[in-house]
């Protein structure tokens, strides 16, 4: 049966919630004058890892903050509850900091529920700092109720990020299906005269759209839809990174690298699938290894 009711209706509402914009809009604003360095947001968004780093990360104040609160229904071990609310509060920091390198680059309907999902975490680690705050003047039993809060807040958070990742595809690749639902085998693209030297154009086989730069009789060929959020990579920008021919995405500024369709900048952190491409009596000819 369909999800319907309760915490669902309210996440689908919130993402329509327009009156959020302006805060939206001001926060998105100093986050990504904060990240001006490329090498930083291209390490928070976990170019370098595969996948987004975000998730990874959270494991550690999740898991730390979960084990306190096991240790707190226990006797004789405040000590090493307060450990671990500590560990969690040093895990949080990186984790938000990758967090919000996500959230400034995704659609407004996923900024929407993002800044919940953000703000209901800052709420949780502020309950676990004015935990540790109350265990270290001997308050134990108000400790341990700003630790179960947190706890409470970190649920929600938690919600809210599976609903930006499974509903609404944030960190998702969105170029994943294309060997999926590419057919097996040479297909024939287009005459080479056919394409323009130097520029990036678009063309479609079976209903997969493919981004198609020609120089000379090179053709390099990659799916057109970035791994990203799916913006059309043809109407993206041309250009040279080390030597190598790359493009850049239109929407959020990824850069793909046309040889192999690998990730050179984020915020996309899935490569491109990439086709062999071939000329026959003055047509292009491509194949995608793996398809079908």
């Amino acid at each position: 049966m369909p999800a319907s009711g309760g915490m669902t209706d309210v996440v689908d509402r919130l993402e329509k919630a327009g009156t959020l914009d302006p805060v939206v809009g001001a926060v998105r604003r100093i986050v990504q004058s904060a990240l001006s360095s490329q090498r930083a947001k291209d390490v928070l968004h976990g170019v370098w890892l595969g996948h987004p780093l975000h998730p990874s990360l959270t494991h550690l104040p999740i898991g730390a903050w979960g084990a306190a609160g096991v240790l707190d229904a226990m006797p004789g071990t405040g000590n090493a509850a307060a450990t671990m609310i500590a560990s969690g509060c040093v895990g949080y920091v990186p984790t938000i900091a990758a967090g919000w390198a996500d959230w400034s680059e995704l659609h407004e309907q996923q900024q929407r529920v993002g800044l919940v999902h953000a703000t209901a975490g800052a709420l949780a680690f502020t309950c676990y700092v004015a935990s540790l705050a109350a265990r270290a003047k001997g308050a134990t039993l108000r400790g341990k109720a700003w630790s179960y809060a947190g706890l409470a807040l970190v649920g929600v958070t938690g919600y809210l990020g599976g609903h930006l990742a499974f509903r609404q595809a944030a960190g998702m690749n969105h170029a994943e299906a294309v060997p999926h639902l590419f057919p097996a085998g040479w297909h024939e693209l287009a005459r080479l005269d056919d394409l323009p030297d130097g520029e990036l154009s678009r063309r479609e086989i079976d209903g997969i759209d493919l981004l198609v730069v020609r120089r000379g009789r090179h053709v390099d060929v990659l799916a057109n839809n970035c791994s990203h959020l799916s913006a059309p990579l043809s109407e993206g920008d041309f250009l040279a990174k080390d030597g190598q021919g790359c493009v850049e995405c239109p929407w959020h500024g990824s850069v793909f690298r046309l040889a192999d369709g690998a990730v050179v900048h984020g915020p996309a952190t899935a490569p491109m699938p990439r086709f062999e491409s071939r000329v026959v009596d003055g047509s292009v000819e491509v194949m995608l290894p793996g398809a079908g």
